[in-house]
This record gives C-alpha cells, structure tokens and sequence, in this order.
C-alpha cells in the first residue's frame, strides 16, 4: 500500500493547509473575487486567485522564473522538512518528482509577445515539462522527474504515475501533484466555448452558467512507510468521446469511478463521501451526478468544492485530493454544496449532494477528475487504524 506522509498547498481558501482547512469548514474563499484584465468584454468577472507574497526564484533559476512555479515553491515549503528527511533517508536518486499542469508559464508568454517583449523570456518558462523539471533541479533530485499533461485531470494523472514508479521498484518517494495560474489565453478560450461563468460558479445549481476559473498548486509526498492517510485504489479511463464534452451517459467515468473501488476492494456503501469534479457546467454536473446516482444511489454524501477553489484546472485534481486528505486528517466537517445564489436543479437524479455540513461518518473519501478529451481519473483515500 502506498501512503501519503505530507501535504502542502496553496489556493483561494489560503495559502497553506491550516488556512485552508479553516476557511473550508467556514465555507469562505478569500481569494474568489473579482478580478480585472482577465477576460474580455466583462471587467469584473470573479476568478479564484492566490492573494499575498510569493516566494522569490533567484537569477540561478531565471530560465524558470514563473507564478506557476513560484506557487510550487509555496506548496513545497510546507513540506520540505519531510522532503529533506527523504533525501537523506533514501538518496537523491531515489526521489522522483511527477507533476502535472495546463499553463505551465503561459502568463509569462503572453505578457512577453503582447506587452513588453521582454529579453529576459525563456520558452522553457512556459514548457509544459518545466514545472517538474524547476522542482527536481531546485532540490537537487537525481530521480525520475515528469510532467503530465491532460488538461483537468492532470494532476491526478501525476498522483496515479507517482504511485506507479514506486511500485515498480524506480522511486521510494514521489513528490507528486500540480500547478496552475491564471492566465488569460484559457481564461477566454473557455469563455469562447460558453463554459465560463463571470459569476462565481454554483455546481449542481439551477441557474449554473459555467466553471470559475481558478489558480492553485499541490504537492502530496507519497511512500511506502506506513502512515495514517493511505491511497487505497485509483482508477483511469479515457473514453475520447468528444474533444471538450464528457460522454453523454458518462461511460469512461462510471468506469473510472469503478476501477478505484475495485482495486481498493471497497464497496460502493463503505466510502464516507464523494468530492465531485463538479464544474457548475450543464453537461458536466449532469452526467456526474448521473453516474454517482447509479453507483452509489443518494446514499452517499457528495459535493463539488470548485466554488470555494475555482476550477484549478490541471492541479484540480490534487488540490481536491488534498482537501480530502484534509477532512481525514483532521476530521473537518463535509463541506456542503452551496444553493446561495441558485436553487438546486431539480432534474438532475437524487445523488448524495449536501445541503448542510455534516460528520464525516466513514473514513474513505473518493475523489473525481473528469477531463476534455473524456480523461477520466477516480482517487480513494482512507484513514488508516
């Protein structure tokens, strides 16, 4: 079994797991706010950003320099004395590093052709291989280092390959999980597709008009020495049923959903709560809440917590994998889904959806990345005796 012995992030609820995981039982993201110079045409569109000082990359690392990995270095920190104890326990060679992300320094790029044409721009700032390649160069690692691509399913997808190599005998120790910023060419790409709200988003409403896009990063250390948190199954699927839309009966999740339960050896009843992948779009919430109802029936407490984060995108998948591990480390009360400003949309099936914090009444929590192009990622985590 593969444990998780550290957790660091940073997003819209706070800028590490303590303010986060105050401000997730409060139900309060000081980060989602309006925020100009995003998107055109709406001045005022909120977005789910990160508030405060960064730490600083140095001229050494110039070729590196972006917001992306700037909110790397804010998640390692919270986790470097257990990184720096793997280092010396295992070996440099022995620690890989998976990551995954969309943007990578995109921001970086479009401000150097659009506005400034700034000299000091690298292309390697905005590479999608970048995020991996600055963390294992800035900890000096030997071992394998990887970044993973797949738009929001990315970083669960690093989670899944950071287990794998240890698995297979080529890491002990994985840093595993993602970065994302915002930045203005996906912020308008997914206006374009009429998938972005300019409201904050209300997944499973009535009235939910799209995802808010949101900023963030992730890091879990994952190893083989035991722990309390545990990765008890994954699953992935890929059902390439249309370049941007989720397969209409929602095939390639049910399966995902399926794998995870069936690796784990888990029945449907025995897990304690669901956090949605739930991105406030039409067609998304639908067949999710579709799939979970024929799963798990209304049995099962579940909610997205896109409204409070933002849709993070490619570290999507960590940040909400994180904040499970969250609510089992620390036994935080569910987060409900929140009907504030829509009622809920009563032709969806009956699927769990909480409408009142509630307990935490079994320690497994499942946790969904749906992505475009149907890549399908399903995370079981479990409190360990």
């Amino acid at each position: 079994m593969i444990f998780i012995s550290a957790v660091g992030m940073i997003n819209a609820l706070g800028n590490d797991t303590a303010e986060i995981a105050a401000n997730l039982t409060r139900g309060i993201a000081p980060g989602m706010r309006p925020r100009p110079g995003w998107l055109q045409g709406v001045p005022d569109a909120i977005f789910a950003g990160v508030d405060g000082t960064l730490p600083g990359i140095p001229d050494t690392f110039a070729a590196h320099r972006s917001r992306n990995n700037q909110l790397l270095l804010a998640a390692l920190a919270q986790i470097q004395p257990q990184v720096d104890r793997a280092i010396e326990q295992y070996g440099r060679d022995r620690i890989a590093v998976v990551l995954g992300t969309s943007t990578s320094g995109l921001d970086e790029g479009d401000k150097h052709v659009s506005q400034t044409l700034d000299t000091s721009w690298h292309y390697a700032q905005q590479e999608l291989g970048d995020p991996s390649r600055f963390l294992s160069h800035w900890l000096e690692l030997d071992g394998p280092a990887f970044t993973l691509s797949t738009a929001c399913s990315s970083s669960a997808r690093a989670i899944i390959s950071g287990r794998r190599l240890i698995e297979a005998g080529m890491a002990d120790v994985a840093i595993v999980g993602g970065a994302d910023t915002l930045s203005r060419m996906p912020v308008n790409g997914f206006h374009s597709l009429e998938s972005l709200s300019p409201t904050r988003c209300q997944p499973f409403g009535r009235d939910r008009r799209g995802i808010t896009i949101g900023e963030g990063a992730g890091l879990l250390l994952l190893t083989r020495e035991p722990h309390p948190i545990a990765l008890l199954g994954v699953g992935e699927s890929s059902d390439a049923w249309h370049m941007s839309a989720p397969h209409p009966e929602g095939e390639g999740a049910s399966r995902a959903i399926q794998q995870a339960l069936q690796e784990a050896n888990i029945a449907p009843q025995a897990v304690g709560y669901i956090n949605l992948h739930g991105t406030a779009t039409p067609l998304n919430d639908k067949i999710e809440a579709s799939v979970v109802s024929q799963l798990f029936g209304d049995a099962v407490p579940c909610s997205s917590t896109k409204h409070l984060t933002g849709h993070t995108l490619g570290a999507a998948g960590v940040t909400e994998a994180a904040l499970s591990m969250l609510i089992l480390q620390h036994n935080l009360p569910l987060p409900p889904q929140d009907f504030s400003q829509t009622p809920p949309d009563e032709t969806l099936p009956a699927c769990g959806l909480l409408h009142r914090a509630a307990p935490l009444a079994r320690p497994v929590i499942l946790s969904n990345s749906f992505a475009f192009g149907g890549n399908n990622t399903s995370i079981l985590l479990g409190r360990c005796s």
